[in-house]
């Protein structure tokens, strides 16, 4: 079977997957992040207004890290991938496949940093987007070199801007339209706070301050869609259904939500509605508020209590009678601490809850737990002191989550990817930030050799501030309730710890 190239495309006879494209579109976005929600929401809405003729512009994805292994493999397939996008609309089944042709090419910035800089000079550039997983818009203290990119998200968006400001002598209109996708509160002005510190310990002029504030723009924005990637385990039955191999296969819902706030100019620059994509300009924060806690809320609950459980999808989750008891019990703690009215939260909660149950869709749980302290830490900690300030008592399926998520970083060995993990007599690759990855596997180490006991463990991690900016222990019963639950899922695994919680606190659940 031929794999998917320019060749397979224009030659395709199969209507779901052809379209006319222009292959030589100004290079407008300027990405930064190639994984799978980019592709399969931002450069999908890019396709859908370039085949209205609407946008007119293409993409250079840049690989956010030095292990990218995206880019090199999507080149072969000149930079084209496929997306999927299969549910229930309306009532009616929606199973459609497209070839997505928005990506120019790729940069890896770590060997090809003065090519990321000529895009940086161009003037057909318009906007810098990006998604970096929550851990992505950091403060990081590191070097400036001039001639090699900086590690983090935030250095390179300060070393591309800086150098786009010498290339055209500080010209206001060389500014940029900057959109991250990252599911944190007031994205663009973290990022925007994070990139003007980094130029000051840079030590770079003041007139570069002076650009950066009057001539570029900074968006805060919510992004929704459930984008859950590589079908592996139909991707055979797909390339037979379309004629054609594709290593980036990227399944996702039909439903789709880009939510942007900032300076009217980003409707002209960037028209998502006139290609009749679902977006909202302005005021975002309570449609962020209700996604945030919850959808992505009830992920992070579930990604590393379910894969412990046996679990490995979300649908795995939502058919097991008491992991789908747990969700619906995370549901209601969160509800409770959220500031909106009853009716509102069941309808979002129960819209949520059929996306949840998509039969089309395959969500790997590991895939969810990608980052999961970061995760928590953004998406599940707020919520957990609302709730405590409003009822006095701990949220007690939020709080065995966290004690998942810790166990579920209890290391194996480590290897350059972080921690490996062990479920049912095989290991498991997880993902996260060095510096939480290092903590765990060093606190873990050390109770491993009897050093420390699993309230010492538990009492080191939660009271970390470089991962929570902030002393977990000072909540008061929290380390001795997750210390509990760290030990349960220890000794009688994570199926019982969740069976027994449910028995003892909901009883009129089950």
């Amino acid at each position: 079977m031929v794999k998917l190239d320019r060749t397979v495309l224009e030659e395709s006879v199969t209507d779901t997957t052809y379209r006319k494209y222009d292959s030589n579109l100004p290079e407008k976005v300027l990405q930064i992040g190639e994984g799978n929600f980019l592709r399969g929401f931002v450069d999908w809405m890019i396709h859908q207004m370039n085949k209205q003729g609407i946008f007119k512009g293409s993409v250079v994805a840049v690989q956010p890290t030095p292990h990218g292994r995206v880019l090199p493999k999507l080149k072969e397939q000149d930079w084209l991938y496929t997306v999927i996008l299969r549910g229930i609309t309306d009532g009616k089944k929606v199973d459609e496949a497209e070839v997505i042709p928005a990506i120019s090419r790729g940069i890896n910035p770590y060997e090809e940093w003065e090519q990321t800089l000529k895009v940086a000079e161009s003037d057909e550039l318009e906007l810098i987007i990006s998604n970096t997983t929550e851990a992505g818009i950091t403060y990081m203290q590191e070097p400036y070199h001039s001639d090699s990119s900086p590690l983090s998200f935030p250095g390179k968006v300060t070393a591309l801007l800086y150098h786009r400001y010498k290339h055209f002598s500080g010209d206001v209109k060389a500014g940029l339209h900057i959109l991250p996708c990252e599911l944190i509160e007031e994205n663009g002005g973290k990022l925007k706070y994070i990139v003007k510190r980094i130029a000051r310990d840079w030590n770079l002029p003041s007139g570069f301050l002076r650009w950066l504030e009057t001539a570029n723009r900074f968006y805060d924005t919510l992004v929704d869609r459930i984008v859950t990637g590589y079908p592996k385990s139909n991707a055979a039955d797909f390339a037979s259904r379309l004629g054609y191999e594709d290593a980036f296969f990227t399944v996702g819902e039909p439903y789709h939500l880009f939510c942007i706030d900032g300076p009217a100019e980003i409707k002209q620059v960037f028209p998502l509605d006139q290609a009749g994509l679902r977006v909202k300009w302005g005021d975002i924060e309570q449609y962020r508020e209700l996604k945030v806690r919850l959808l992505n809320g009830p992920h992070t609950m579930m990604a590393s209590a379910g894969y412990l459980a046996g679990a490995d999808t979300v649908l795995d989750v939502m058919k097991d009678k008491s992991l789908r008891l747990f969700v619906e019990r995370g549901f209601e703690e969160i509800g409770e601490a959220l500031p909106f009215g009853d009716q509102e939260k069941r309808d979002y909660a129960e819209e949520v809850k059929q996306r949840f149950l998509n039969p089309y869709n395959q969500h790997y749980l590991q895939d969810i737990g990608m980052n999961a302290v970061n995760k928590f830490k953004s998406r599940l900690l707020p919520t957990l002191s609302r709730y405590i300030e409003k009822t006095e008592l701990l949220p007690n399926s939020i709080i065995l989550s966290l004690a998942a998520i810790l166990v579920y970083f209890r290391p194996v060995h480590m290897n350059e990817h972080g921690i490996v993990g062990r479920r049912n007599g095989k290991n498991y690759q997880t993902r996260e930030s060095e510096l939480v990855s290092k903590v765990l596997a060093n606190c873990w180490e050390e109770y491993e050799q009897e050093k420390i006991s699993i309230e010492e463990f538990v009492f080191a991690v939660l009271g970390n501030r470089a991962i929570w900016d902030e002393d977990l222990n000072e909540i008061e019963q929290l380390t001795q309730t997750v210390s509990s639950y760290v030990r349960q899922i220890i000794s009688m695994g994570m199926k019982e710890t969740l069976t027994q919680m449910l028995q003892k606190n909901y009883s009129s659940l089950t």
